[in-house]
């Protein structure tokens, strides 16, 4: 656990936010919970928020609960998205490339998790791998070219479970067909995540391209619906309880990590940002504990190199 919290006692907390006026914020899977949050604060601080979502009939209940909120000319909109297939993530974001002429952070938001049973997506690939990373990575890199523009940040919000798994990528069974359990292999999706991110970062410094920032963090133990959309029932019951407890934060807290690594400046980037209180998972927002396994550069080297295969699209800094 965090001793020391680099932004004192009580952590970030958007209070350190100034006008974000003339910003613009990219966000997936931002119709509810953390993701949802962090349109709030950006919008409270007058910045432009593009919501990249799968359902667009919550999307457009979101887009309308933030103008009630915020005004009618709070700039809100939205995209639809779904980032478990490969050919709509390309479609949005030929949209997104059309339509927002700068983003200053893309943040990777969206994640299922806890699916009970193997699926796969529509291109073939594990489900919570296929949404959580493929996914992500695809639209990171057809997007990178108006972040770099920009000079903007790519924000990679992972998961305290990126530690509950094998600790590094199957690649014998990227699918898990042999041994699929429901956490393990949402483990692997949220290392994956992270090992794309620190891999990223190593790209950007070696392409000199010090005007571009990677950050990683996690929402903690936070009262979203992630769980209760995918999990088993078993699952739901147990988090439901939980949630009851002083273990488990509200989405609003959830959402500062990313809040957090999209706006603040003199960060640094092989770190893993988030809730430095009991057992990482609530309390004051900070750096955590990044475990090394988590930047294996031959492993990062080689699923980046799937990744591009697998996306069908090779891309750099």
């Amino acid at each position: 656990m965090t001793t020391k919290n680099s932004f004192g006692p009580k952590g970030w907390t958007p209070e350190r936010l100034g006008s974000l006026a003339g910003k613009t914020y990219v966000i997936t899977g931002a119709n509810a919970g953390t993701g949802f949050e962090a349109a709030r604060i950006f919008l409270s601080k007058g910045a432009k928020v593009v919501m990249l979502n799968r359902n667009a009939e919550k999307s457009t209940a979101a887009v309308a609960k933030l103008k009630q909120e915020y005004g009618a000319d709070a700039d809100v909109t939205f995209v639809r998205m779904d980032l478990a297939v490969l050919a709509n993530v390309r479609d949005a974001a030929a949209e997104v490339m059309k339509t927002v002429p700068r983003i200053d952070a893309l943040i990777c938001n969206a994640a299922i998790a806890q699916v009970p049973t193997q699926k796969l997506t529509v291109d073939g690939f594990e489900s919570m791998l296929g949404t959580n990373h493929y996914g992500h990575f695809l639209l990171c890199g057809l997007l990178y070219p108006r972040i770099a523009e920009s000079k903007g940040r790519i924000v990679v919000v992972s998961s305290l479970g990126y530690k509950m798994g094998i600790r590094t990528i199957q690649f014998d069974d990227m699918n898990w067909d042999e041994n699929y359990h429901q956490n393990s292999t949402y483990s692997q999706s949220k290392l994956a995540q992270m090992m794309f991110a620190y891999e990223l970062q190593d790209r950007l410094a070696a392409a000199n391209r010090t005007d571009v920032k990677v950050y990683v963090c996690h929402p903690g133990s936070s009262r979203t619906s992630l769980i209760t959309t995918s999990g088993n029932l078993m699952t739901r019951v147990m988090f439901g309880l939980m949630s009851l407890s002083p273990m488990v934060q509200s989405a609003e807290k959830g959402s500062y990590p990313e809040v957090l690594c999209a706006t603040e400046g003199d960060l640094d980037q092989r770190e893993l940002y988030g809730p430095t209180g009991y057992m990482e998972w609530v309390g004051p927002v900070g750096k955590g504990t990044l475990e090394p396994f988590a930047y294996d550069k031959a492993v990062m080297t080689k699923l980046w190199a799937l990744s591009e295969e697998k996306t069908a699209l090779s891309w750099s800094p």
